[in-house]
């Protein structure tokens, strides 16, 4: 397991050592985060909704 820094709350999230780009955790603070690969690391960037298609 590796620790990552959650930047809402930059409390610490233990993340899976096998985690993908694009992976979503959840933390303690409520926020939902995306795992992305930064400088060939990984980190975390608050993962973005899904938007509602209105069909335009």
């Amino acid at each position: 397991m590796m620790q990552l820094k959650c930047p809402i709350c930059g409390g610490q999230v233990v993340v899976s050592d096998d985690a993908l780009p694009g992976e979503i955790v959840e933390h303690e603070c409520g926020a939902q985060l995306e795992v992305f690969k930064k400088n060939n690391s990984l980190s975390l960037r608050l993962a973005e909704e899904v938007g509602e298609d209105w069909g335009e």
